[in-house]
């Protein structure tokens, strides 16, 4: 069967096919949505089964249709899926993404001894939390906002008093209205200690003074030593600033299940490969009972006939198209997983990201043969477990830049190299910008100080005067 590369690599004008059509919508599926596609194709199309046939196995997998041919136009042809993994009983690899925040915060709440009143109030304030868990509102238009809204005549005092009690709930910081009060609860929250109730000191009454690095002001107002002071502020920027990303993840469902479409592998001989793991996708044959309905039709009228045979073979042909479809999405997916495996082979081996080479989906496209836009719809939402994690094939894509020696290496590599640098600085004097692009000169990368400045951005570097410690 031809490449489904050939197939998809057409001008704008041309038509496709019903199945080229097929095939695209296909490729972009996960494995189970491809799953759940199948079930519903069989349920739409009677021509599809996949119940066992009583027959013989050859009877079962290669049903002739030479006898049922009305024309020439109705070929034979074979209706089974063969793209099972070497696997014949494959262990699905799954990870999950954790509940979403308002989820978890509500689960929290069901736990709680509240009436019917204060849970309606308790669980109006966690739908107003932002992505990051705070309550941008203040008490006044909250209370205002459950009035008009819900419907709800309550006082500031219940509201405060049932936002207290939200944010008693994990994570720690949670419904905090800014970044001063998140930083506390999550140290009220804490193990009491010396240095805990250093650090609530210093947010509580030297706020100001901590965010502008005025450490000398701190000591002197609070009476602190600087052992005092080191240990305090390492409480605090261990503390996390968005609680509520830390729960969804950026993912809004409960739960989502990532079953990975390849499995990378270790030869005996130390090679690299990957399998395809198998998934409940049934065999399909013809189903013989409607085939049988196209030979009776030959004996009722001519209009019945012709009726009849119009309608099977037009789903002998939506059956055909669907079944080559599935093949050709496998066939897609394997050799765009053999290029990208190819072309970083050397980060597959560890996982190291200072050896993952530039690569575009233009690279992946001149390997395969297949069109930009067809290895798009295979890289997204396709995962590959490794030894080292189950990955997106999203990221092994990304733009690049030259060093000192003409090389290209990736954006990865220079993050890294960026962060390594950081790491090494003095952080009584922390390397400016300028000063980073002579750091990253002299491990051979010539990077500009804009690039600086956007890749410690991307890396939530702050400033150098931000990173300077006592």
């Amino acid at each position: 069967m031809g490449s489904i590369g050939q197939g998809l690599e057409l001008k704008q004008q041309q038509k496709l096919n019903p199945l080229q059509i097929q095939t695209i919508k296909l490729i972009e599926l996960t494995g189970q949505e491809l799953e759940q596609r199948i079930r519903a194709e069989l349920e739409q199309n009677p021509v599809l089964d996949d119940t066992p046939d009583p027959e013989s196995e050859e009877e079962r997998t290669e049903v002739s249709l030479d006898a049922l041919k009305e024309d020439d136009s109705i070929a034979p042809y074979k209706l089974k899926v063969n793209n099972w993994g070497k696997d014949p009983m494959p262990e699905y690899n799954t990870f999950s993404v954790h509940e979403s925040f308002s989820q978890s915060l509500s689960d929290q709440l069901g736990y709680c001894e509240l009436d019917e009143r204060q849970r309606q109030i308790a669980q109006f304030i966690i739908g107003s939390l932002d992505d990051d868990g705070y309550l941008r509102r203040d008490i006044p238009t909250l209370t205002d906002d459950l009035a008009f809204r819900a419907g709800i005549n309550t006082t500031e005092e219940e509201v405060e008093s049932m936002l207290k009690l939200v944010q008693s709930f994990d994570p720690p910081g949670t419904g905090a209205r800014d970044l001063r009060e998140c930083l506390l609860l999550q140290l009220r929250a804490k193990k009491r200690s010396q240095a805990v109730e250093d650090a609530e000191r210093i947010l509580d009454q030297c706020y100001n003074d901590f965010s502008n690095k005025h450490f000398a002001k701190i000591m002197s107002r609070l009476s602190l030593s600087e052992e005092r002071l080191k240990a305090a502020t390492a409480k605090i920027l261990h503390l996390n600033p968005s609680p509520g990303g830390q729960s969804s993840g950026g993912y809004e469902d409960r739960t989502q299940q990532i079953v990975p479409d390849f499995v990378l592998t270790e030869g005996e001989d130390g090679r690299f490969s990957f399998d395809m793991p198998r998934f409940s996708i049934p065999q399909l044959r013809v189903n013989k009972k409607y085939a049988q309905m196209l030979m009776d039709s030959k004996s009722g009228s001519e209009r019945a006939q012709k009726e009849a045979v119009t309608f099977v073979k037009k789903k002998l042909d939506s059956a055909k198209w669907f079944v080559e479809a599935v093949k050709q999405r496998h066939n897609t997916l394997q050799k765009t997983m053999q290029a990208i495996l190819d072309y970083q082979y050397d980060y597959f081996r560890d996982g190291d990201d200072s050896e993952l080479k530039p690569m575009v989906l233009k690279d992946i496209a001149e390997k395969t043969g297949f069109d930009i836009s067809t290895v798009s719809r295979v890289v997204n939402s396709k995962y590959i477990e490794t030894h080292f994690g189950i990955i997106p094939l999203k990221y092994f894509f990304s733009e690049g830049m030259e060093n000192s020696d003409g090389e290209e290496v990736s954006t990865r590599e220079l993050k890294k190299a960026l962060q390594e640098c950081i790491a090494a600085e003095d952080k009584k004097k922390p390397l400016t910008d300028e000063q980073l692009v002579d750091a990253m000169a002299d491990k051979g990368y010539k990077v500009a100080r804009r690039t600086i400045a956007k890749y410690r951005g991307q890396l939530g570097i702050p400033l150098a005067r931000w990173r300077k410690e006592i």
